[in-house]
């Protein structure tokens, strides 16, 4: 049986959808995977307060056909990336809204053992990467998910001292404080990277699991 990769995010403005893409790719690059890319729904006060904004709506366009993740999308995953803007160092509302519906998954400890990994944007250099995926381990933990990074010795690219994103933690970009600013390739290999490993993970450890270990 194939070992089942789900990727759920949120992204307003494409950036974290972009790193999404290069996480499926490099899940993909895996043998005997399948992957699933999902999204998180959108918030009505977001889509309207936001509805004047021409980067927002192209990329709201771009991402129309990424299917709304559901309860049973998490079922089948034997490993799960996990993306979101950063928000003054915590994850976007829209993704807090769907971890906090999971208690029906929490209750029967449906997600412990699987291994997760998180991705995030932020608009600068200090605007709350490697927080933000440090807060958002949080609720995984309850769930007893098993985090995944991406650590130095299989990401030389972030060993750097320009600006960047990606850490230890996990992959990120950088949009800028007007949104224009392009994912770098540097950051979408971090972000494969983290595919590849979330794609082995998920395997090995669901051998583990069906073993009951």
């Amino acid at each position: 049986m194939p070992t089942n990769v789900l990727i759920v995010y949120y992204s307003a403005f494409n950036h974290v959808f972009e790193l999404a893409n290069a996480v499926a790719d490099g899940a993909e690059s895996v043998a005997d995977v399948e992957v699933r890319l999902t999204r998180v729904a959108e918030l009505e006060q977001a889509r309207v307060g936001l509805s004047k904004s021409t980067h927002y709506i192209a990329a709201q366009e771009r991402q129309a056909a990424v299917p709304i993740v559901t309860h049973d999308d998490l079922r089948w995953a034997d490993a799960i990336a996990w993306g979101t803007p950063t928000r003054f160092g915590n994850m976007a509302a829209q993704m807090k809204l769907f971890m906090e519906s999971l208690s029906p998954l929490w209750l029967k400890g449906e997600l412990e053992g699987v291994p997760a990994g998180v991705f995030t944007s932020t608009s600068t250099i200090h605007g709350g990467q490697e927080i933000t995926i440090l807060s958002t381990m949080v609720p995984l933990l309850h769930l007893g998910m098993v985090f995944v990074g991406t650590p130095y010795g299989e990401n030389p690219q972030i060993l750097v001292t320009e600006g960047i994103g990606g850490s230890p933690y996990g992959p990120s970009t950088l949009a800028g404080p007007d949104n224009s600013r392009e994912v770098r390739d540097v950051e979408k290999t971090t972000a494969r990277n983290l595919g590849i490993r979330l794609a082995k993970m998920g395997g090995a450890l669901k051998g583990l699991r069906r073993r009951g270990v």
